[in-house]
């Protein structure tokens, strides 16, 4: 049985994955909202689905379809507004009746987590994000690898991500801290989390540079030693990379050996759905180490290039 979706942040850079999700997992949108209203993206996916600018109003419907019959209500919403009102769009989630799934990051900071926790007591709700590189089959089998070693050794990994941005990057929320929490938070997270899921719980943590285009540092977890650098800024693409013309570079490093899973990651939300609807989807406890983690690179004293760090920034 179809189950009823509704989706905050309609316009945004990544909806279309979730919209496809939705329609790839059989279910219906009933409403979506966002301020702007360049959403014709919703075309292609749910051509009749009530949209709204206002929050005030996409409330109000919401909530008179929640006093209906079970047919009528809400079952889902999707969470892909700006990263600090995703706890707000998932409490409202609760007080209608419905279960969360939230873009990465799930909040800004750890003690959001539990006042969440409590509000999924209460309504005996769920909130689940989106870690979307636990699903993609070659982290998998990394992570298989590693769990079946009787020894592990502390593995020296470099993680390298430039994604090209232009200057509306910085104009807007993404650009600014207390909307975004920053480079590691917005871009970085799910990196983060999926080097934790495998090798373990941070012991000691480095922050060498952190710029409004560019940051990195040094993660000493359980199983590894990680060298990381994150950047929007093109100038920093390897040669590799513009003379193929990619915007994108995305490299990890395992003791020198290349990691290669720059593929695969078209259909990643759709498994996420189809683990969320299964009840096998990812809850507020996976999703604290990897923001517990981005909050304290995000408030962390820069202390310079050293031995440690990653050799794009040497």
């Amino acid at each position: 049985m179809s189950k009823n979706f509704t989706l905050t942040g309609a316009s945004g850079y990544i909806a279309p994955r979730h919209l496809k999700a939705i329609k790839e997992t059989g279910n219906k949108l009933i409403a979506a909202l966002d301020p702007k209203d360049s959403v014709g993206i919703l075309d292609s996916f749910f051509d009749d689905c009530p949209f709204f600018t206002e929050f005030e109003r996409f409330d109000r419907y919401l909530e008179k379809l929640h006093r209906q019959d079970s047919s009528h209500q809400v079952d889902y919403v999707s969470i892909c507004s700006p990263n600090y009102l995703h706890d707000a769009h998932a409490r409202f989630a609760m007080r209608v009746g419905a279960d969360a799934i939230c873009e990465k990051p799930l909040v800004l900071n750890p003690w959001n987590i539990d006042a969440l926790q409590e509000i999924e007591q209460e309504n005996n709700q769920k909130i689940f994000t989106v870690l979307q590189l636990r699903v993609h089959p070659a982290i998998i089998a990394l992570k298989n690898d590693i769990d079946a070693e009787k020894t592990h050794k502390k593995r020296k990994i470099e993680l390298t991500y430039i994604t090209s941005r232009g200057p509306w990057y910085l104009v807007s929320w993404k650009g600014k801290l207390d909307q975004s929490g920053g480079l590691a938070t917005n871009i970085g997270i799910h990196f983060f989390d999926m080097l934790m899921w495998i090798f373990g719980d941070v012991k000691h943590s480095e922050v060498h540079l952190a710029e409004p285009t560019k940051t990195g540092g040094f993660l000493e977890l359980e199983n590894a030693e990680i060298k990381w650098f994150l950047s929007i800024d093109k100038n920093d693409l390897p040669k590799e990379a513009t003379d193929k013309g990619q915007r994108t570079f995305r490299s990890i490093t395992i003791d020198d050996k290349e990691m290669e899973f720059s593929g695969g990651f078209t259909d990643l939300h759709t498994i996420i759905y189809q683990n969320v609807l299964a009840g096998k989807g990812f809850g507020l406890d996976e999703a604290r180490p990897s923001i517990t983690i981005a909050h304290d690179i995000r408030n962390a004293k820069t202390i310079g290039v050293n031995d440690n760090s990653h050799p794009m920034l040497k």
